[in-house]
């Protein structure tokens, strides 16, 4: 993977890459060694048993928390299609729009797209079945890590400790109840079977939360759990983004430079080319954008659709009738294009400008990455020794606290 490859992945703050760069390569080894430092001040053996607490914890759960709805979701769609169902037909078609919908499909791509028509025809005929089993995908996909990650890992994780605890003498620690709870997914909206991968780590991240708090072993440990996991979220989902754009925002005033598109795209010699020649053709109104991506599959502009916001076309280059397309999403797109190339124009040297314009965009990224990761790794852990130090008096962990 090249270099500008990386840093389109790690600036793509509604995927995984940034959370794993963040997560498992800077938060969590800054972490040990503050859990380390801290503990030690009530003693080494304490601290020995809260790293080795907290290394089971942050590298099981971020595992569980980033593979498991990928693995899942491929589990499930193998079911799906052993039903004889297609887990691609979007379940945003079944509300149908002037310009798209499963019924207007079936009838517009009936004689262009046969064998795609008969996997909406399926799910149409098998409305309520097919939403179920996209529902039980989604619960799937959530509700088992969820359960491993916020109930299952902890308690074996404090039963290790216990023992360990044993054979050095010490206290055996807190019991915790079994939990004989079940979850309950009833009334879960089958819509939310297209949530991306990101937004599925989200909802188990709050049931993380949950599950974390429920089995911690007293009530320090629960305040203390709840509040780390809150910021987490935030700082992991919310925060990044909104310093993206800040970021951004920045850099035109400062450097009179756009630099809203992807790397990967202001660094392509073939979309610089079409910006120089004025060879990207965009629909002038948000309304036009599929009849024109039916009528122009080859055109420049279909293809960074293709590429840049997920739509799909079958290998004759008809366009996948069983995929959504958000309009409103390629509709921002085209304007960041058209912003982009204006300021491209204007510049006199399209190819300086993109060179400087990728320079900001990687440093933008990469102070993102840096800022949330130092929030995450150094501030909310200080912050959190601070609070616990002054709730329960010590330094130590409170579930360790005998």
């Amino acid at each position: 993977m090249s270099y500008i490859n990386i840093i389109s992945a790690v600036g793509n703050n509604r995927g995984i890459a940034p959370l794993f760069v963040r997560d498992c390569c800077i938060e969590i080894p800054s972490k040990l060694g503050l859990t380390y430092n801290q503990n030690l001040k009530d003693s080494r053996q304490m601290a020995n048993n809260a790293v080795r607490e907290r290394f089971i914890d942050e590298y099981g759960t971020s595992a569980i928390w980033m593979g498991g709805p990928v693995l899942l979701g491929k589990l499930a769609n193998k079911v799906i299609k052993k039903l004889g169902y297609n887990a691609g037909v979007n379940m945003s078609l079944f509300k149908e729009r002037n310009n798209q919908g499963i019924k207007y499909n079936i009838e517009k791509f009936r004689e262009k797209a046969p064998e795609a028509v008969k996997d909406l025809e399926k799910a149409l005929l098998n409305k309520n079945k097919y939403q179920k089993l996209q529902a039980g995908k989604f619960a799937l996909t959530t509700a088992i890590p969820i359960v491993l990650m916020g109930f299952i890992l902890p308690k074996l994780n404090f039963k290790l400790t216990e023992k360990i605890k044993e054979k050095q003498g010490a206290n055996a620690g807190r019991k915790t109840d079994a939990i004989n709870n079940e979850v309950s997914f009833k009334g879960l909206a089958s819509t939310m079977a297209n949530m991306s991968n990101v937004n599925k780590m989200a909802v188990t991240d709050g049931g993380l939360t949950i599950g974390r708090v429920w089995t911690a072993r007293n009530r320090y440990e629960q305040m203390e759990l709840g509040f780390k996991n809150a910021m987490m979220m935030f700082l992991n989902f919310v925060f990044p983004i909104y310093l993206a754009k800040g970021l951004d925002k920045l850099s035109l005033k400062l450097f009179k430079t756009d630099v809203n598109l992807d790397p990967k795209l202001m660094n392509d010699e073939n979309f610089l080319s079409a910006i120089k020649d004025n060879k990207i053709k965009m629909p002038s109104k948000r309304e036009d954008i599929i009849d024109f991506l039916d009528k122009n599959p080859d055109s420049n502009f279909s293809k960074l659709c293709e590429e840049y916001c997920g739509v799909k076309y079958l290998k004759n280059r008809v366009r996948d009738p069983r995929e959504f397309v958000d309009t409103k999403k390629i509709f921002s797109f085209s304007k960041e294009i058209e912003k982009f190339s204006s300021e491209a124009r204007k510049s006199g040297n399209i190819e300086k400008y993109s060179k400087l314009a990728v320079k900001i965009k990687s440093a933008n990224i990469a102070a993102n990455v840096g800022i949330s990761s130092f929030l995450l790794a150094v501030v909310l852990p200080e912050v959190i020794f601070l609070l616990r130090k002054k709730v329960t008096g010590s330094d130590a962990e409170p579930g360790l606290l005998s």
